[in-house]
C-alpha cells in the first residue's frame, strides 16, 4: 500500500474568534506512507533539515498512538514528508502534522476513517488538543469550532484575498498561551464577541467588514509584542489593511482589499528574512491519493 496524505495549512483564532474561528489556506504538507518501502522517516520542504528522523516526529507519534489505542500493530512502513508550512509559525503546522498520523494511521490500520472527516477532526483535536486548527484541516474552508466539538464548515467568501507575513522568528504555541492573562474584564469579553460575530459575516458573506470585524482584546497584543510585530501590525492598521495574528504567531495574516495599499516589504519595513506569501483559501481539507 502507497498513499499520499495532504493537509492544508491553517489560521487558527482570526482576530476575536479566539480558540473558535480557522481558516485554510492553500499552503499543503504531503506525507506519503509505503508498507513496501525501506522503514525510515526522511522529510523536504520546511523543517526538512531538522525534524527527526528517528519515529519521534509528530507525524509516526500519532500513528502509534492511534495503533496502541486500537490495539493494533502497523505493518512496517517508510514515510516521507514534503512539508510547505513553515514550523512554529501559528500556520497550523503541529494539526497538519497530527491529521496526517491519524489519516495515515487509518491507512495502515485499514480503519476506514479516511473516508469520514469526523473520524479524523475528533482523533486529531484530542491528541492536539487544538479543534481551531483541526477543523479547518480536516474540512476547508471558514470553520467554527466549539470546545464540545461541534463544527460549522461555511463557504469563505471568493473576494476573500489573504496575505500571510511570516517573519523568521519562532513562535512556540505553549509560549505564546502561557503570556496571556487567567481572567479577562466583562467589557473585553463583550468587545470580542461582538466583533467575531461580524467576523462571521465577514469572512462569509460580505469582505468589506474586515477592517471593523479584526480586533481583539484577548490576545492579539500580547502576542504581537512578544513575535517583535509591532512595527509590523502598526504600518498595516495605517495602511487600513484589515489583519490579524495567525494562530499563535508569529505570523501575521492580512487581507488586500480594493482601494488598499498592496501588503509588500516597502510598506511593513520587513527585513531579517521575513517572507509575504500569497496563499489562496484552501476550500477542502486533508485528501488521499493512492498510489497503486
Amino acid at each position: 500500500m502507497r498513499a499520499t496524505v495532504t493537509v492544508p495549512a491553517t489560521a487558527a483564532n482570526l482576530g476575536p474568534g479566539f480558540d473558535v474561528f480557522g481558516l485554510a489556506l492553500d499552503m499543503l504538507n504531503r506525507v506519503t506512507i509505503d508498507t513496501s518501502g525501506r522503514p525510515g522517516v526522511t522529510w523536504g520542504g520546511e523543517g526538512g533539515g531538522e525534524l527527526p528522523v528517528d519515529g519521534s516526529d509528530m507525524v509516526s507519534a500519532t500513528i502509534e498512538r492511534i495503533a496502541a489505542r486500537m490495539g493494533l500493530e502497523p505493518p512496517a512502513y517508510s514515510l516521507h514528508g514534503e512539508n510547505e508550512v513553515p514550523l512554529e509559525r501559528g500556520l497550523g503546522s503541529s494539526s497538519a502534522a497530527t491529521v496526517a498520523g491519524v489519516v495515515a494511521a487509518s491507512l495502515l490500520l485499514e480503519l476506514g476513517w479516511e473516508r469520514d472527516p469526523w473520524s479524523v477532526f475528533a482523533a486529531a483535536a484530542e491528541i492536539e488538543g487544538h479543534p481551531d486548527n483541526a477543523a479547518p484541516a480536516c474540512f476547508g474552508g471558514f470553520t467554527i469550532a466549539l470546545p464540545d466539538g461541534f463544527v460549522r464548515r461555511r463557504d469563505p467568501h471568493p473576494d476573500l484575498r489573504p496575505v500571510v507575513i511570516v517573519p523568521a522568528v519562532r513562535l512556540a504555541t505553549t509560549e505564546a498561551r502561557a503570556a496571556l492573562p487567567a481572567e479577562i474584564a466583562r467589557a473585553d469579553a463583550v468587545f470580542n464577541i461582538a466583533h467575531a460575530a461580524l467576523a462571521a459575516e465577514a469572512f462569509t458573506d460580505d469582505p468589506t467588514l474586515l477592517q471593523r470585524a479584526l480586533h481583539d482584546r484577548l490576545h492579539e497584543d500580547l502576542r504581537i509584542e512578544l513575535a517583535g510585530m509591532r512595527d509590523v501590525a502598526d504600518a498595516l492598521r495605517s495602511a487600513r489593511i484589515p489583519f490579524c495574528v495567525s494562530g499563535a504567531g508569529p505570523t501575521l495574516l492580512a487581507f488586500e482589499q480594493d482601494g488598499d495599499p498592496n501588503v509588500s516589504e516597502e510598506l511593513l519595513g520587513l527585513s531579517g528574512g521575513a517572507r509575504i506569501l500569497r496563499p489562496s483559501i484552501r476550500q477542502e481539507g486533508f485528501t488521499v491519493v493512492h498510489d497503486g
